[in-house]
């Protein structure tokens, strides 16, 4: 990565619940309410009938397998995952949703080991135990040092931004909003008497104006912003123009990343006036292994994504994405073969914005912005 540059680590859905929590060493209560499945042990058996047996229980760093000395040889300043799952043993089962995602708080130590500097929350699973057991995720993810942004008791906490300071001075600003396109459902919308999500309603020049508001009144000379979005479906890599729109709108408001996530596999990326918009980062740490019916998009290739920008203008230096494969219901370097697939279909589908993917002597993916690109 760029020496002096600002080196961020943003990863896309992280689902510590349901088969993962079990087999961590404080499995909590595997009850289900979903169509076919009742128990959550089940999905432990897909992944093992998929891929191998899984001990029990692991350890905390197992979900995270190659992931971590990969981070840890990156050594971000900055590391910002979206938290896809309640951190609860409160609540009923939130009526109207076909999935439930908890885990058990005593398994924290799980999320800790990968030391997320801010945990997105304004996602489709974070009251899946209503807004006790959003009371709980937000008091067991304070007791363990981790910041939050996105979620809150009232709709001014929801809105904060966490903001992160810099060991060389400066900080670093997360806005976190999520979007009905997500499945997060309207009556999660935190108000300023209920707790809930920061919620937009959709992709707007409103919504743009609001977070350039926002901005405006926590930014200082030399802040870096990232503004985390849980948006669009959880299959396709097609963009809609509103997304894009709203995407550049957000730059143009003062953004220098736009982290979007919420789809199952990693969607376009774009490089527009020299900051870099991740469409939808897929998913990172999850139960899915074994589940059928959308192999095409091989959803069980993840991304880590390094992001280096300059500290003064938090323009894009480079960009790094690392492709693993989730196996065992843990992390492991993708072969060859599987990390020349991914970089084919990103490059295929970020060419239309003026954004190719190349290879990087160490395997990694790197970004190429041609010359005439529509980001210049």
């Amino acid at each position: 990565m760029n020496e002096g540059a600002v080196t961020l680590f943003l990863g896309g859905d992280v689902m510590l619940g349901r088969g993962v929590d079990q087999i961590l060493p404080h499995p909590g209560d595997p009850a289900l309410r979903e169509t076919y499945i009742h128990d959550a042990r089940s999905y432990v058996g897909l992944a093992e009938v998929a891929n191998g047996p899984i001990p029990r229980p692991v350890g905390f760093r197992w979900p995270w397998g190659e992931a971590l000395p990969v981070l840890d040889d990156a050594a971000p300043d900055i590391r910002v995952i979206n938290l896809e799952t309640a951190v609860t043993q409160d609540g009923e089962f939130a009526p109207g949703k076909g999935v439930h995602y908890r885990m058990n708080p005593a398994n924290l130590p799980c999320l800790a080991a990968a030391r997320p500097d801010v945990c997105a929350l304004a996602n489709n699973h974070v009251l899946d135990f209503g807004r006790r057991g959003l009371d709980e995720t937000l008091d067991a993810l304070a007791e363990a040092g981790l910041r939050t942004a996105g979620a809150g008791r009232n709709a001014a906490a929801a809105r904060r931004p966490a903001i992160v300071p810099l060991n060389t001075g400066g900080r670093v600003l997360v806005f976190c909003f999520g979007m009905p396109s997500s499945g997060i459902p309207h009556g999660w919308a935190a108000t300023e008497e209920r707790a809930g999500v920061d919620f937009v309603a959709g992709p707007s020049a409103t919504a743009a104006e609001s977070f350039a508001d926002r901005l405006r009144q926590v930014r200082q000379p030399g802040d870096i912003t990232v503004a985390s979005v849980h948006w669009g479906a959880n299959w396709g890599y097609d963009v809609s123009r509103a997304e894009v729109h709203f995407a550049h709108a957000l730059v143009d408001a003062g953004a220098d990343v736009v982290h979007g996530h919420s789809s199952h596999h990693p969607r376009p990326l774009e490089v527009y006036r020299d900051r870099l918009v991740l469409y939808g980062c897929g998913d990172l740490v999850d139960d899915y292994e074994g589940i059928g019916g959308y192999e095409r998009y091989r959803d069980d290739l993840r991304l880590l994504y390094l992001v280096s920008l300059e500290p003064d203008t938090g323009r894009l230096a480079d960009a790094r994405i690392v492709p693993l494969q989730a196996r065992r219901m843990r992390l492991e370097h993708a072969s060859a073969e599987d990390a020349e697939w991914l970089r084919t279909v990103l490059d295929t589908y970020s060419r239309d914005m003026g954004t190719r993917v190349g290879r990087g002597p160490d395997g990694t993916l790197v970004l190429r912005p041609p010359d005439g690109g529509r980001h210049t």
